[in-house]
């Protein structure tokens, strides 16, 4: 077996894991999951049926990916961040043909206990501060906090703020990594195409913040 499963923790039959992935305690992977190479999932996560995990991604504990979320590779989610899938719930009512999908796209950050509503796209490399509750679409490298959440500032793919407007025109570097963003309107992109100096740690779930 190419990757690790705690004695703990649940894995259907079925079950997709990539290689080098991580399963920590008392997590439960459903049969339709699909999770990538070099994820590591912490303690009491649950992954649902057709839910996706891309590669490299780190979801701390106590996390619910459900089915009709996705999540690109590297993004990384906090302790306890929540997703749903049903919009308006009722326990009486059966709503599993009304799922919405939910996108979190390459290398995002979801801070603890955020809450990510259903049927939004997060954009690559957004910062999603703790305890915000995003309830629309946001774009690529925002920084979001609040309830519900509004874009603050941007932020560069090393996760360090960039001095730069909300809007209009205007270009930055990263103040660790020296890449630089370029800010058109409402849209930043890098200027290059490459992943801005980022490495991976070796740390387990448990052990990385």
């Amino acid at each position: 077996m190419s990757y690790f499963i705690h004695p703990t923790a649940v894995v259907d039959e079925g079950a997709s894991i990539g290689a080098d992935s991580r399963i920590w305690h008392f997590t439960h992977i459903c049969s339709g999951a699909r999770i990538g190479r070099g994820v590591s999932i912490g303690q009491n996560v649950f992954v649902a049926d057709r839910a996706v995990i891309g590669d490299h991604c780190k979801i701390q504990n106590n996390v619910s990916v459900y089915e009709g979320v996705t999540l690109e590779e590297d993004v990384f989610c906090g302790p306890s961040v929540v997703f749903t899938n049903v919009y308006n719930p009722r326990a009486q009512v059966e709503r599993k043909s009304e799922y919405r999908t939910t996108r979190v796209k390459r290398g995002a950050t979801l801070g603890a206990n955020c809450t990510i509503i259903c049927g939004v796209t997060i954009g690559a490399g957004a910062f999603i501060g703790a305890g915000a509750v995003v309830n629309s679409d946001v774009p690529a490298h925002a920084l979001m906090v609040g309830v519900p959440a509004r874009q603050t500032g941007w932020m560069s793919d090393y996760g360090e703020r960039l001095p730069l407007p909300l809007t209009g025109q205007a270009a930055a570097r990263c103040p660790h990594t020296g890449t630089l963003y370029i800010l058109n309107d409402n849209t930043l992109t890098r200027q290059d195409g490459s992943h801005d100096g980022l490495h991976r740690s070796q740390d387990s779930a448990e052990t990385h913040s």
